[in-house]
Parts: structure tokens; sequence; C-alpha cells
């Protein structure tokens, strides 16, 4: 079976995994620092927070901003569960705006109408989390444009995204947000095999994320009660948590920095010789627009049909070893979120994309074989 993503660890990775098991230090100790300094300089932002998982990452940074009970969180539903969950775990209110129709990400002419009818009736959102989809940033200005005029903040959900680049700056660099998070998931652009993090230019805001990551926790003496205890005191001063990650997975996440644009290069050429060789099929290629680079997480195409077609293409896909998926079940349509009362009304062009969506495998280690067989087999399945 072809898999649709999958990492790839080489023997640097291996070395630098096990050079961090022989030091002193296997967790909270300097691999960290030295990964997200490594992360910060590549995104050109001024703080960086590595933590367990990209979850962890959604979670804190909505903390972090205030996010909490009587607040609201609007997101993308063409996305995983976790940048909805995140905001659920705040005690927030969450709701959706619908997608572009080329580009599958947030719209920003449905996120503008829906702005001005919340504004009428009182509901306007507190943070706005546009999602990158498929490594491709969404419109930044325009959405930072309607930050300012209605009053919330932004947090990019970048998980697919690390190494893309928008507006001729690499995302990450928080130029149209208060924070952007990234995943490590080892099917994601590089891996520390779970883990995630936050970037940020606020310095208010990195400080919180710190001691959210660590129980709510501090030493600095600026933010402690009590002054005249000695070197080994701290206090909870929040209720953080336990969202640490280890010098192990920040060791191998520093390592496969070191190849990251060599990554995304691989993805941008597969991803043009997909589009070569699928441009004359019956299908809806990927659109990337002129001020973005993708990172190529994913490569998306839509079938010239309905979900039954979509379904059968899919299915003789698996069965000839061709791991295609579908990204996203749309948030709003799984049971728990229908129990809160969401359907697909004010959606309708991700209703239309998810009903023929196929995620052709694509990572760095695919070879032009394996992709011509994709290739062919998709062309006679459509």
């Amino acid at each position: 079976m072809i898999p649709y993503g999958r990492q790839e660890i080489t023997q640097d990775d291996i070395d630098a995994v096990v050079e961090t098991l022989k030091s002193d230090f296997l967790t909270s100790g300097p691999a960290i620092e030295k990964f997200e300094k490594r992360v910060a300089e590549y995104c050109g932002v001024k703080y960086a927070v590595a933590v367990a998982s990209c979850t962890a990452a959604l979670h804190i940074a909505y903390l972090s901003l205030g996010l909490g009970k009587g607040k609201r969180l609007w997101t993308s539903p063409n996305t995983f569960v976790a940048t909805a969950n995140a905001a659920l775990y705040c005690g927030a209110d969450v709701d959706f705006v619908d997608i572009d129709p080329e580009t599958f990400n947030l719209s920003v002419s449905a996120l503008e109408a829906k702005l001005v009818e919340a504004e009428k009736k009182g509901t306007l959102p507190d943070i706005v989390t546009p999602v990158h989809f498929s490594g491709q940033s969404c419109d930044l200005k325009q959405i930072k444009s309607l930050a300012d005029k209605y009053g919330f903040d932004v947090v990019e959900d970048g998980a697919h995204c690390i190494g893309a680049s928008y507006d001729a700056q690499k995302v990450g660099s928080c130029t149209y947000s208060k924070a952007c998070v990234f995943s490590f998931h080892p099917v994601k652009i590089i891996t520390t095999g779970e883990g995630g993090l936050v970037t940020t230019n606020d310095e208010e805001v990195y400080q919180a994320l710190l001691r959210l990551r660590t129980h709510g926790i501090t030493r600095d003496p600026a933010l402690l009660h009590d002054k005249d205890q000695g070197s080994w005191y701290f206090e909870q001063v929040d209720l953080g948590y336990h969202y640490r990650i280890t010098d192990l997975q920040c060791a191998l996440g520093t390592s496969q920095m070191d190849r990251l644009n060599e990554y995304v290069t691989r993805r941008q050429g597969l991803s043009n010789r997909y589009t070569q060789k699928l441009k004359h099929l019956p299908l809806q290629l990927p659109t990337v627009l002129d001020d973005c680079e993708s990172s190529w997480h994913l490569y998306v195409v839509l079938i010239d049909g309905d979900d039954a077609k979509r379904r059968d293409i899919y299915n003789k896909m698996r069965d000839a070893g061709i791991g295609v998926n579908v990204h996203y079940i749309p948030v709003y349509a799984h049971p728990f979120y229908k129990d809160l009362g969401f359907d697909s009304a004010g959606c309708p062009n991700n209703e239309a994309y998810y009903s023929r969506a196929i995620t052709l495998p694509l990572f760095p280690g695919l070879t032009e074989e394996e992709q011509d067989y994709i290739c062919e087999t998709l062309e006679k399945l459509v």
C-alpha cells in the first residue's frame, strides 16, 4: 500500500536522538530551546514555544489570548477536529465559516458577510482561526483587515504549513496574526514524532504560553507573590497543563529542520508533476494563489461527479494498493457537533467540496514510478 503520507527518518536524525539519549537531559533540557530558536529564526518571528502536540499548541494559544466561557471562536469546517475542539476546551463557543471553492481555505467573503450579521446581533467572534489547508496560506492581509475593523484576534492554524510562504514571508512570522501553530505529526512536513509549536511576536502571549505549557508555574520574580523565598521557590499563578515536549523529540525536530527546504522543494516538484499528468482529466486540481508558496502537505483533487462516484473511485484506488484519503470530514458533521446543534447550513461550498474530494499520496519518499501508477490508475477510473 502506498500511504497518503509518510515520514522520512535519516541516519542524521537517529544520531541526533541517540546523542540526546546519552546526554544529561531527556526532557525540559537544552534541545527544546534549540529547536524553538531554530524554528523562530526560520519563520522570522520573535518567539516560539514547543509543546506535546498541535492540539496543545492550539489550546494554550487560545488561552493566552483570553478565550474562555462567554467568548467565541470561528474557524473553517475543512480541518481536523482539534482546531475547534481546543476552543471548547477553553469553555468558548464555536462557529464555522464557509470555504473558498478554489483554494479550500476559509473564504474571506463568507467571513465578512458573517461578521456583518454578527455585529448586528452582538455576537462577533473574539478569535478567528484561519486554517492553511494543504500547505497554502489563507488570505491573511484581508483577514487582518477584518480583524482590525471588527476587533477579533487571529490565530493561524498552520498545521499543514511549515515551510510555506505568504506575501514573501514565511508562514509563522505572525505579521498578520497574534499567533500561529504548527504540527509535527509524522505525516506533516517535518516530524518530532508527535509535537506542536506556537509562534508569536507578542511578549505577553509568549510568557503566558510558557506558563500554560507547564502547569501555570513561574519562577519569574516579577510574577511571584512571595518574593522572599529561596532560589528553589516557584508558584503556580495560572491553571496550566502538562503540555511539555521532550528533548528527544526536539533533537529529532532540529535535525529535520536541516532538510525542511529540501522537503518542501520535493513536495512542490511532485505536486507540479501531478498537475501536469492529471490536467487533461475531468478533475478539479488544486489552485495556488500568486502571493502564496505552498508547502504541499496534501494534494487534493475533486472528482467530477457526486459522493457515490467519489466513494467508488476511493474504494477502487485503495483496492489497487493506493492509500488515498479524504481531508476532511466537515467538523460540524461529526455526531458530537451535531449534538451541539450544528448542521451544514451556511457552508454550501464546504458541502460541495467534501462530496468530491480525494487526497492523493504525497510525501518526499514517493517515487516517480509510484506516482505514475497512481495517475494511471486514477485516469482509468475517472
